[in-house]
């Protein structure tokens, strides 16, 4: 499990949470008993980016508006799900709260973040965050979710939603609905 860790942060910048390294170890292990070799960084790289940023992910980000003051947050988050646009917009005592509060308003997915990390990826004009979030189902169904992006705020609002996607492949989070969003 050290070796998966180990691999991700001075290979690629990703500091797992614990139990984030111990259920990304088990997805490693099962490619290593399958196929009967070690793995190659460039191969738990892909299987990183296959179980967490998945290219055709049901559930994806498009951008977001937040605001904050003293009484807490405020998040509206444009997704694709599963094809179609959505609006997620909600109230929570921070973003992440926020947005979470509003899966559950406007798309019935209830969910529990348990667990929340964030760090710098690079450093520079053109930085990058990393944001790591467990979030558990109704049925007690945990999973991470990981997401990156230049905006903190952005990359937390992303592992929020690939916890989702997660939470869903294992049959812990009911289908997204919501009306579609007019086009103008």
């Amino acid at each position: 499990k050290g070796g998966v860790a180990y691999i991700m942060e001075t290979e690629y910048g990703m500091v797992l949470p614990r139990r984030l390294q111990i259920e990304f170890s088990k997805t490693i292990q099962t490619i290593t008993e399958d196929t009967g070799t070690e793995i190659s960084p460039n191969e738990m790289w892909k299987a990183f980016e296959a179980a967490y940023f998945p290219a055709d992910a049901p559930v994806q980000f498009l951008s977001h508006e937040a605001a904050t003051d003293k009484s807490g947050a405020k998040v509206t988050v444009q997704l694709l799900v599963d094809g179609r646009h959505r609006a997620v917009t909600g109230e929570g005592n921070g973003p992440i709260a926020a947005f979470v509060h509003g899966l559950n308003k406007d798309l019935g997915v209830e969910l529990d973040v348990h667990d929340y990390a964030e760090h710098a990826v690079s450093s520079g004009t053109d930085a990058r965050a990393a944001a790591y979030v467990e979030a558990q189902a109704p049925d007690g169904t945990a999973r991470w979710g990981v997401g990156t992006d230049e905006s903190i705020l952005a990359a937390s609002l992303k592992a929020v939603i690939s916890a989702v996607n997660r939470l869903r492949a294992a049959g812990s989070v009911r289908r997204l609905e919501a009306p579609e969003i007019p086009q103008s």
